[in-house]
């Protein structure tokens, strides 16, 4: 089995500067970590999820509704135009995580979780997940509102690209703003988070252990990956992936809300917010090769890092 990733230190900090090809662990200096995370609002879409939105203010101009564009709903938070809002039920029960190098020859030292059991079962509840990365007109809808201070970086590429450049503080300040925007859709006990590193792996891989999304084997017809650039989400459309999600594997790494740890998974720790924390990001980038978009894949970054392959998607759960 593969050893523990490399490390990517901000300039002038010591030790090795560069991406390894393997997995990576980002870490940056000299951020703030922002106020502690406050209780999460509010609760989830209705059973049917066919309950209108009440009007709201417009929070973006007008967009053109190109075809790519009209799959989303400007009125709406630019959340995807479908029956619950882009998000995707995952049903409750069990399901290996981690990787057994028997199986996948490309995995990690930190993707198991023992020298005598490679992989572990977690069991999980019910949540919804995002189809989609969310967007940069998603994260444009949010900073418009609030006036929250995004970088500039993370709204320059087109709408409906995944938003990059983004900070493990802006995905989880996002995601409180989402749930208080989705509040009269959501249901008592239920609310807006980043998922954990257990949901996102339940969410890729299903409960079967597949390797990828799709399968066993790396194919470009199903993700973006080893490619240039981020493509607009949904662009792969994947459709032999478990919960026919898009961009699990690829586009952009994406954030969870668990530190940063060696197996056996623990959810105790989710949403540690402790100075010298990393947390956890899954599922390889566009600039990526195949063996660093597998399901079990995990990196890890700093809180107040933000790099151009990085962005996230936000669940839905209810609150412990």
């Amino acid at each position: 089995m593969k050893s523990e990733p490399k490390t990517y230190r901000e300039e002038g900090s010591q030790g090795d500067n560069r991406i390894g090809q393997s997995e990576f662990i980002t870490r940056g200096v000299g951020f703030a970590i922002l106020c502690a995370i406050t209780a999460f609002i509010a609760i989830w879409l209705s059973t049917q999820g066919a309950k209108a939105l009440q009007p709201v203010k417009q929070l973006l101009p007008a967009l053109a509704q190109t075809p790519d564009l009209a799959r989303f709903r400007a009125d709406a938070w630019n959340l995807p135009n479908e029956k619950l809002l882009g998000f995707v039920e995952i049903p409750a029960g069990a399901f290996t995580m981690g990787s057994d190098p028997q199986v996948d020859r490309q995995a990690f030292a930190n993707e198991r979780w023992s020298n005598e059991s490679f992989q572990g079962t977690v069991e999980l509840p019910t949540f919804f997940i995002g189809r989609y990365e969310v967007t940069v007109a998603q994260f444009h809808a949010f900073a418009s509102a609030t006036g929250y201070p995004a970088s500039a970086e993370s709204l320059r590429s087109e709408p409906t690209h995944p938003v990059t450049a983004v900070a493990w503080t802006d995905a989880l300040a996002y995601a409180r703003w989402l749930d208080t925007a989705l509040a009269d859709l959501l249901r008592d006990g239920w609310s807006v988070s980043v998922p954990t590193e257990a949901q996102w792996e339940k969410a890729a891989r299903g409960s079967d252990g597949r390797i990828y999304p799709w399968g066993a084997t790396p194919d470009r017809e199903n993700a973006n990956f080893a490619a240039t650039n981020t493509l607009a989400v949904g662009s792969k459309k994947c459709v032999a992936c478990v919960f026919q999600l898009a961009d699990m594997s690829g586009n952009v790494w994406e954030l969870t809300r668990s530190p940063y740890r060696p197996y056996p998974y623990d959810d105790n720790h989710v949403g540690d917010t402790a100075a010298d924390a990393l947390y956890v990001m899954r599922g390889g980038s566009f600039n990526d090769a195949a063996g660093n978009v597998r399901a079990a894949i995990r990196g890890g970054i700093d809180p107040g890092a933000r790099r151009p392959f990085i962005g996230f998607r936000v669940v839905i759960a209810k609150s412990n």
